[in-house]
């Protein structure tokens, strides 16, 4: 895969992120509407972390599986790294990031794959072995992309203490769309491709 091929890939999908970060928008103003408690948010993350988890590694492994026709042993070291490895910095480091440069009060790092190893891990690994039993990654890709948003707006929204003003929830959106343009690009689109088998002309 050329880096102009990568390019068009991200551009090609930055609309739909973009909708996906909108969505993420309308569930802050949901939140602080409601006055919903930190408590809610940090249920809310560690449901909907390890449920990216699970559909990235599908996704990833079902790409790999199809454009190389890996073994099983290669799609569960690419679908773990594209799963774990991509979800976690969409999840939680870039989230992170935004909360330290927007001082948000109770900033922390949570990795899934660590803190909840017993519930993160297995999960991958069902992704994996269902993306190379049944390699189809359509709908997933929708899926994923609203996942990994609202997974990293409740990593955000647990380190606050009240609802966001007008400007910091703008702040928010935008580490909203770059946690997972990039991250799930990266995760269901360059990785797998990067080991597409070519034939030999």
């Amino acid at each position: 895969m050329t880096p102009s091929h990568i390019a068009r890939e991200l551009r090609r999908h930055s609309p739909f992120t973009a909708v996906g970060a909108l969505s993420g928008a309308v569930v802050m103003v949901l939140v602080a509407v409601l006055h919903v408690p930190q408590t809610t948010s940090t249920v809310l993350f560690w449901s909907l972390h390890p449920l990216h988890v699970l559909l990235s590694a599908l996704v990833t492994a079902a790409m790999y599986r199809r454009h190389s026709h890996g073994r099983l042993g290669w799609t569960l070291l690419v679908g773990y790294v594209g799963s774990v490895g991509v979800a976690t910095l969409s999840d939680s480091v870039i989230p992170f990031v935004g909360e330290w440069l927007l001082q948000i009060p109770n900033r922390g790092i949570h990795l899934g794959f660590i803190e909840k190893w017993w519930l993160v891990n297995p999960l991958a690994a069902l992704g994996i072995l269902i993306g190379y039993v049944w390699p189809h990654t359509r709908v997933p890709h929708a899926g994923h992309v609203f996942l990994s948003t609202w997974a990293s707006l409740f990593h955000m929204t647990m380190a606050m203490d009240g609802s966001p003003d007008p400007i910091l929830g703008a702040l928010i959106v935008v580490f909203l769309f770059l946690a997972v343009w990039i991250p799930c690009c990266t995760s269901d689109i360059v990785l797998p491709l990067m080991f597409e088998k070519r034939d030999d002309h």
